[in-house]
């Protein structure tokens, strides 16, 4: 089955009048048509930028310096600027973090849907006015009929992102890129759109990449999850496996940093040392070895590939000892007995 979406080796670079950054480097996956992929981590990490990168609205001097992006086998990367609009909308479609910034304040929430979809497809006004008023009916805005004719500031924060979600599914597309699109609702709200999102995604064989910081929102609606860390990718595996059974040890350091209900309310949460390297920083070899309490000689010297894991792969060394089925802290253990010297491990570690 030709994939939805597939991004092979993908690298953006940031030209500066210090040198170029690499934002994105070397960066691979595939979304299956009706899949919803999560993609994790820290602030830094690259999620927008490949978002951004994919749909083809990269901030200049940004670019696409390297790799592949196809949508149903398709290359779209290095399209012209005329071709790429075509393509945006109609078989891509996107939901910003702040629904404010996506849709115009001066125009009638109709309008703006109305005029989505003449763009798009060949229909009269009163066909675009009908699917317009059943787009907000099918992501469960009251009144719809009434409410075309509303302005933005007329709805609630949760409401807004609700025709976000409208607009973007407004001409069919493919696929549908959520940057961050609980980021600023309450938990409530929050709920209710990641349930749309996965109804949504049911109904219409939409296949969705879900980019956020919130493992909860992953855990409950991806199929899949891939960590980035420092624009490279860290695992990527079932949302189950990841969750339950990280294989890299930056992903069982978020998982570990989790707050749980059970927990002690005076127990604090566990912590990863330091901090994101900065673009212009990225340490040599495994850009996670200055934080990782596993790391040993090779990390910082070779750059690690992805190696086979249960449900997934892992760019850690760790799972070059045969040991791709177990989790990080018995790979450690594995490599200490071999005679590798394992910085800072502790018995009690979250695996």
């Amino acid at each position: 089955m030709t994939p939805t979406l597939s991004v092979k080796n993908l690298r953006v670079e940031i030209p500066t009048r210090r040198g170029t950054l690499v934002a994105i480097d070397d960066l691979s996956f595939d979304i299956a048509p009706g899949e919803v992929l999560g993609m994790v981590g820290e602030s830094g990490a690259g999620k927008s930028i490949t978002g951004s990168a994919i749909i083809g609205l990269l901030e200049p001097p940004g670019h696409v310096a390297a790799g592949e992006i196809s949508l149903q086998g398709e290359r779209i990367d290095g399209l012209p600027p005329d071709a790429m609009r075509r393509i945006r909308g109609r078989r891509i479609g996107m939901i910003f973090q702040d629904p404010l910034t996506s849709l115009n304040p001066l125009y009638r929430i109709g309008d703006q849907l109305i005029e989505t979809i003449l763009t798009h497809e060949n229909m009269s006004h009163a066909a675009a006015r009908a699917k317009a008023r059943q787009l907000l009916e099918e992501v469960g805005i009251p009144a719809a009929g009434e409410r075309l004719s509303s302005y933005p500031h007329q709805f609630s924060g949760g409401m807004r992102q609700r025709v976000v979600i409208a607009l973007a599914l407004a001409a069919d597309p493919d696929l549908v890129i959520a940057d961050e699109p609980t980021t600023a609702l309450d938990v409530s709200v929050q709920a209710q759109i990641i349930a749309l999102l996965k109804r949504l995604c049911e109904d219409r064989g939409t296949s969705v990449l879900l980019i956020t910081h919130d493992m909860g929102v992953i855990a409950e609606t991806a199929d899949r999850v891939c960590v980035l860390y420092a624009g490279r990718m860290a695992e990527i595996g079932s949302v189950q496996d990841v969750v339950k059974r990280p294989q890299h040890p930056y992903t069982v350091g978020l998982m570990a940093a989790i707050p749980s209900l059970t927990m002690d309310p005076h127990e604090s949460l566990a912590q990863i040392p330091g901090s994101m390297p900065r673009l212009g920083a990225i340490p040599s070899g495994c850009a996670f070895n200055p934080r990782c309490q596993f790391a040993f000689e090779r990390c910082s010297a070779e750059r690690p590939e992805p190696y086979p894991t249960t449900s997934g792969r892992a760019a850690c060394f760790l799972h070059d000892t045969g040991g791709s089925k177990l989790p990080p802290v018995e790979n450690a253990r594995r490599a200490e007995k071999a005679g590798i010297a394992v910085k800072g491990r502790t018995e009690d570690t979250v695996s």
